[in-house]
């Protein structure tokens, strides 16, 4: 992969891969190997973690398309090896998360996957991307699920910055691109749209109303 041609991003755009692909079964320790290494890489490399927790999903038998898939990583690893996370010194570093998430991007279960950042005064520090436990029947629900993760985690961030001396004396503002699950996020009342969804997401909307840390 020393001389591979360069892409300039992880994953083909729009492609979907899913368990049986009718393609050849590559070997199953190499595949791992490669997945376990760029998981390794993934401690500084958000920008790859979505592409790598995806492939992770085919260990167990993975198959030529899985395999080329994963390769076009380290395609991408190669072209931007001088890619970096820049922290700069700040007086006032305000905790600020992103979240997102795709509905039903899973062809083998329709599940989605949830994923967040988080910034504090410059450069992303903390980062995840995760199959959700449930399927969501719209995209709402689906980003409203990540919201939630993404919640919980800020709420976890707050309270490690707190014990390290930089307390975050305003809430933290997260990012979510759409507009009806925000939408539910602030209306504590049940209805038809959101009755069926678990309860332990709606802490979202508890500590919204609280404005707890």
């Amino acid at each position: 992969m020393e001389s591979c041609k360069t892409v300039t991003t992880p994953l083909v755009t729009g492609e979907k891969y899913q368990k049986e692909d009718g393609s050849q079964k590559v070997d199953g320790s190499m595949y791992r190997s490669l997945i376990g290494s760029l998981l390794y890489l993934t401690a500084t490399r958000p920008d790859i973690m979505f592409a790598t927790c995806l492939l992770s999903r085919f260990m167990q038998s993975p198959s030529q398309v899985h395999y080329a898939a994963a390769k076009r990583i380290l395609r991408y690893l190669r072209g931007t090896k001088d890619f970096g996370i820049w922290y700069k010194s700040t007086n006032d570093a305000k905790l600020v998360g992103y979240t997102d998430s795709d509905w039903a991007g899973s062809v083998d279960d329709m599940k989605s996957t949830s994923g967040y950042t988080f910034s504090l005064g410059s450069g992303i520090f903390s980062w995840a991307s995760k199959k959700q436990a449930t399927v969501a029947q719209s995209s709402t629900e689906a980003e409203y699920i990540a919201a939630a993760a993404t919640s919980n985690q800020a709420i976890w961030l707050r309270r490690i910055l707190e014990d390290i001396g930089e307390k975050q004396e305003e809430p933290t503002t997260i990012y979510c691109d759409n507009k009806s699950a925000i939408a539910i996020t602030k209306n504590p009342v049940q209805h038809s749209r959101t009755k069926h969804i678990d309860i332990k997401y709606h802490s979202l909307r508890e500590a919204i109303l609280q404005r707890r840390d």
